[in-house]
């Protein structure tokens, strides 16, 4: 299974930055064709100092190429310009392999 995983450092206004995840960025990621499991983890705490990130989300595709024809898909470009205009200044997204 491989899964994109996307880290949102803190935002500068969480409650604002919740409700747009929450109410719109959510439900376009869950419109991924081929979207396996979506995990969204809330960040509150480090184990030395404060935690430099919000959320954490993983998104579960069985294969790299799923994963691929998913972020080149309307849903996927709809999820990019969705990003693009809420969370571009605080995001960092990767992928990963995992049993």
């Amino acid at each position: 299974m491989i899964k994109l995983i996307a880290l949102y450092r803190n935002p500068s206004d969480t409650a604002e930055f919740d409700k747009h995840y929450f109410d719109v960025h959510v439900p376009l990621i869950r419109k991924f064709p081929g979207l396996r499991r979506l995990e969204v983890t809330r960040v509150t705490g480090a184990p030395i100092g404060e935690a430099k990130f919000h959320l954490m989300a993983e998104m579960y595709f069985d294969t790299k190429d799923g994963m691929d024809a998913a972020l080149a898909s309307q849903e996927g470009k709809a999820v990019m310009r969705d990003i693009m205009s809420f969370a571009a200044d605080v995001i960092t997204v990767f992928h990963g392999e995992s049993d």
